[in-house]
């Protein structure tokens, strides 16, 4: 079955699911959806307009006009995925109604712990800090996905598997210490290109938003260059040293599309929906390799142990044919609930989606947990409770 377009999920989603915030516990009757046959997709960005031509086949689920509304809000790096879910979920269960706002995780982790959403999501592991402001809060990884460099230079266009990155030559870049293209450390790691890399400023691209893309992004940095350590840092939000800014992964990835020399980084799923091209990057053991599901699921793979609080960084993996710039991605909802109906909802989706939303996960390019974490995510999800005592069965 030919696999759905980010785009075209996300045109459906608009039809289907209100992209309100925080509102009424119970939903309006849903819109009738027709088939789609063919049609030009339009999204309109922060920083671009992106078209593309899809055919789809998509009946819409008839959600109950009573449904109860799931307020959710957070990143925007497995935003492609969770629209997939809550849409096939709707035909799981029609008396629930997803609505999520793709925010960023700064924002998400805000508004779960303000208690204005249901769950939150976010790629970036909380701190101490923020597990303070919300007593409670539980992180659970829900899929792994890669944070890849995209760029965007015309003399380079249709070089097959991108060019060649290393950590210390990335972070320098983001930096602003190497500016042009041409720079003896990029030319000396891509001896093999059979063009010429020109000398034209690069512009430097990053995320505007307390985004968890960045949060891995900087956390790979920081583990590979010492200067990225102590001038920047890992975070949400930093201190961009150079550098223009994008709302979201699809505003970085727009302001990349419109930038000829332009460098970013967004999530894969965007650069491979948005067809841009992508670094390949030098890693821990010294292999060049392409961010991919199998070298995410790689990295995954070297760090097997997951601590109590279900939340561990995987940048920088030693693994020889690991993605080096890879993350978890994570729900954010609280162990004790207060709305019961809405507990066992979530709890009931959470469980579905770690089991029959892997081959959706596996299509839009993230990685579904291992086996070994993924039962200790569900085990977590059964001591879920509402008002002190546990959920009715």
């Amino acid at each position: 079955m030919r696999r759905f377009s980010v785009f075209a999920i996300l045109t459906i989603m608009i039809l289907i699911l209100s992209a309100c915030g925080p509102a009424a516990t119970t939903a309006p009757a849903a819109t009738p959806v027709p088939q789609v046959v063919k049609e030009t997709v339009v999204v309109q960005g922060p920083t671009a307009v992106v078209k593309e031509t899809v055919v789809v086949t998509a009946e819409a689920p008839k959600v109950a006009a009573d449904a109860i509304a799931m307020n959710g809000a957070g990143a925007t790096f497995p935003f492609p995925l969770y629209s997939r879910w809550f849409y096939d979920y709707a035909f799981v269960d029609p008396s629930v109604k997803f609505n999520y706002q793709s925010i960023g995780s700064g924002g998400g982790i805000k508004q779960i712990t303000a208690k204005t959403v249901d769950f939150g999501a976010s790629d970036a592991i909380l701190n101490d800090a923020q597990y303070q402001a919300a007593p409670g809060i539980q992180m659970l990884p829900t899929v792994a996905g890669a944070v890849v460099p995209v760029y965007n230079v015309k003399e380079l266009n249709g070089i097959k598997d991108g060019i060649v990155l290393d950590g210390s030559t990335l972070a320098d870049l983001f930096l602003g210490k190497i500016k042009k293209w041409n720079d003896p450390a990029i030319v000396k790691l891509n001896s093999a290109l059979t063009v010429t890399l020109p000398a034209k400023d690069i512009v430097v691209v990053h995320r505007s938003d307390g985004s968890g893309t960045s949060f891995i992004f900087t956390d790979y940095l920081s583990s590979v260059n010492a200067e990225w350590k102590t001038k920047v840092g890992t975070n949400t939000s930093v201190q961009w040293p150079a550098g223009l800014g994008g709302k979201g992964n699809e505003g970085v990835a727009g302001t990349v599309s419109q930038n000829d020399g332009a460098m970013g980084y967004v999530e894969l799923a965007y650069a491979n929906q948005n067809k841009m091209a992508t670094v390949q990057m030098v890693n821990a053991a010294g292999t060049t390799v392409k961010a991919a599901g199998a070298s995410t699921q790689k990295a995954m793979s070297d760090f097997s142990d997951m601590p109590d609080k279900l939340a561990r960084s995987i940048v920088n993996a030693p693994g020889k044919d690991s993605w080096p710039i890879a993350g978890y991605t994570y729900l954010l909802v609280y162990t004790d609930q207060q709305d019961c109906a809405k507990a066992q909802k979530l709890v009931a989706f959470i469980a579905w989606a770690l089991k029959d939303g892997t081959k959706s996960a596996t299509d839009l390019d993230y990685v579904p947990l291992p086996d070994s974490v993924r039962t200790k995510v569900l085990d977590k999800v059964s001591t879920i409770i509402c008002q002190g005592k546990p959920l009715a069965k």
